[in-house]
């Protein structure tokens, strides 16, 4: 914006009067030095005005173009910059910075009332809608900082810290000025107090914002649409709110998408969320969670790559001492149409919910699982998610489907269907499963785990999905690990085993889409009680050194589970127990494909047909869902099972190859 500002002349002053201006002080704006006073038309100043250039065009959808300038308004209190457009502000424009190239037109109302944080430091009440988990947010928040704040209350001191932190951050941005930043669009809106808007947003239609932070960046502008109501929030680069959207007490993070008429209050957010037309209450969504249905409803509860189906809802009120009650859904899980959980509930990760539950079930050690209603009972199918085809889909889908586009991510997030944090699920799963077996002294129809019913055959099933999943991980960790590299003897195959760190052992955990070994989050914790993280900068660039470090941690957990398997250490190992290894992989993988190969397969089957070929005979079922829907063998994540099955046998036998060699 230009620095250099100049009182106006008498002439500029005479000549803005006769175009309908007026100010009750003609000495409290200043102007820039290449000022046209012919671009300022019938406009009420007041307070301390600072006005730049106005000699641009701006071209609109269907080719209208208009220029800058200022007309029909009442602004008091503003700096505004170069080649500005405001036109037919109905009622003010107060106490605002306004940048270069921003376009204003047919507004009610855009204000700074007092001083404001612009939504930094709201506290959001996720989690636990009767308190105790809130949440202060503020421009830059991560999903794993707020997964902190709101679940490790049992560290207060490492609470206490953040919020200090936060506060500081809070009072460093709080201003009795607003901003509009630069390539700011704002058409068509009615009322909007104590709102900062960023980088080429466009604001269109809405219907009231309240103490808000719109934080746009020219790689990733944000977008309000009509109708919108927001009050208390902040949202994040790459989203979109439109369609009549309400939300209060919210954080959007980046990438995502509220839409449709959805609601949404003390909740926040993260990267690449998409809600359409039904509620959200106290909610923590991390990443990737969807819900697209009107009746939908999700409340009190922590959910991440997250697909919730039509009616999906839950219930955190016994009516006794308030809605107090949460629900825990971890990583991938999805609910079916009318699916409903009393909490307090925990579902184990990438678990498929169907009927409806209120025995309050806890199936976190038992990941990949079916849970479904029968007979008022919560039947739990262990593993069986594993070969189901739309698992392995939605996990390949999710990268492409990162919608971020600045280079400054806040959420540091693994994808990966098979880590650390669920095959450690599947090895305590299996024991639990074979303690259940023991623990009847005899064979029995069913079992009791967690308040869910389990058949023998499911039990059964469960542990030999398990031990494929098990494999097919140490496997893919061993082959990588070993890949390309022409081991003369033994020892060289010893010294590549050896991990590069010893961090990584024992438990890991999801920080709401960043898994990690719990090791290095009890460091960051210890450093943060320490006053060795002082900083939200500091904390987020350990956040990051986690992610970039995945891989070599994986390996110090993988190796330590391998040698627990083998029975040896690393420098007892040898080239045939690596084809051993291999072996067990090849057969895992080959058995998994061809699962979720005959999975894909009922997509076809001639139940599938039904309706298909509506007036003609068989032959025309059979074309018309050709043409609909393509041939079984050319479906894309049918050729990518059937390529994958090949290329992982390939990649075995390569391997195998090298360590007979092996002297």
């Amino acid at each position: 914006m230009t620095r250099k500002y100049r009182l106006l002349t008498k002439k500029e002053i005479d000549q803005l009067i006769s175009q309908g201006c007026s100010c009750d002080d003609w000495t409290n704006i200043q102007v820039a030095e290449q000022f046209d006073t012919g671009k300022v038309k019938t406009t009420k100043f007041s307070g301390n005005i600072k006005l730049g250039v106005f000699d641009k065009e701006f071209t609109f959808f269907g080719g209208v173009k208009k220029p800058a300038g200022i007309s029909n308004a009442t602004i008091h209190n503003c700096i505004i910059g170069n080649n500005v457009y405001i036109e037919h502000i109905n009622n003010y424009l107060a106490n605002y910075i306004i940048e270069n190239d921003v376009f204003i037109e047919n507004v009610d109302m855009i204000a700074v009332e007092g001083e404001s944080s612009f939504g930094n430091g709201v506290r959001v009440q996720a989690i636990n809608e009767g308190g105790g988990r809130e949440i202060p947010i503020y421009d830059f928040l991560s999903a794993h900082t707020a997964y902190i704040l709101a679940l490790y209350r049992h560290k207060p001191k490492v609470i206490n810290a953040f919020e200090k932190v936060i506060a500081e951050y809070t009072k460093s941005v709080t201003s009795s000025m607003g901003l509009i930043a630069q390539g700011a669009k704002l058409i068509n809106c009615k009322t909007i107090i104590n709102v900062n808007i960023g980088v080429n947003s466009t604001i269109e239609g809405v219907y009231r914002l309240s103490n808000g932070s719109i934080n746009s960046c020219v790689e990733a502008p944000v977008y309000f649409g009509p109708g919108v109501v927001a009050q208390d929030f902040i949202v994040c680069s790459g989203s979109k709110i439109s369609d009549s959207t309400l939300i209060s007490f919210c954080f959007i993070g980046q990438g995502c998408e509220l839409s449709k008429h959805y609601s949404a209050e003390n909740s926040l957010f993260f990267a690449n969320c998409q809600c359409f037309q039904g509620e959200a209450c106290a909610i923590f969504a991390g990443p990737y969670t969807v819900s697209h249905h009107k009746s939908t409803l999700l409340i009190a509860g922590l959910f991440s790559f997250f697909n919730a189906g039509s009616g999906s809802n839950q219930s955190n009120h016994m009516y006794k001492l308030g809605p107090i009650h949460q629900g825990i859904v971890e990583r991938g899980s999805k609910t079916t149409s009318d699916s409903y959980l009393l909490w307090p509930a925990k579902v184990g990760a990438f678990s498929l919910i169907m009927g409806r539950h209120y025995k309050n079930p806890d199936t976190s050690d038992l990941p990949f699982s079916y849970i479904i209603e029968k007979d008022n009972d919560s039947v739990l199918i262990p593993g069986m998610n594993l070969q189901n085809v739309g698992t392995i889909r939605d996990a390949r889908k999710w990268p492409k489907r990162d919608k971020r586009k600045t280079p400054d991510k806040l959420d540091y997030i693994i994808f990966n269907l098979l880590s650390p944090y669920t095959i450690q699920k599947m090895i305590k799963g299996n024991k639990n499963l074979n303690r259940l077996k023991i623990s009847s002294g005899k064979p029995s129809d069913y079992y009791f785990y967690q308040r869910c019913k389990i058949y023998n055959s499911a039990l059964n099933k469960g542990i030999r999905l398990y031990e494929i999943g098990i494999n097919k991980f140490l496997g893919n960790s061993l082959i990588k690990r070993l890949e390309k590299i022409n081991f003369k003897n033994n020892k060289e195959i010893q010294e590549r085993l050896k991990p590069d760190t010893p961090i990584g052992k024992g438990k890991w955990v999801d920080l709401a889409g960043l898994i990690a070994p719990e090791e290095i989050v009890k460091k960051l914790l210890t450093n943060i009680e320490n006053e060795k993280i002082t900083t939200l900068e500091q904390a987020d660039s350990f956040f990051k050194s986690i992610h970039d470090n995945y891989d070599t941690y994986e390996w110090t957990w993988a190796i330590d589970i391998l040698q627990k398997r083998i029975g040896k250490k690393v420098n007892e190992i040898t080239s045939w127990d690596i084809i051993e290894q291999v072996e067990k992989w090849k057969k895992s993988v080959v058995d998994l494909d061809n699962m979720l190969y005959e999975d894909a397969k009922k997509e076809f089957s001639l139940n599938t047909k039904t309706g298909f070929g509506i007036d003609g005979e068989e032959t025309d079922k059979q074309l018309d869902f050709e043409q609909v829907r393509g041939k079984f063998e050319s479906n894309s994540t049918v050729s990518a099972i059937k390529e994958h099955i090949i290329e992982k046998t390939d990649l075995g036998n390569e391997l195998i190859e090298r360590m007979k060699k092996v002297t």
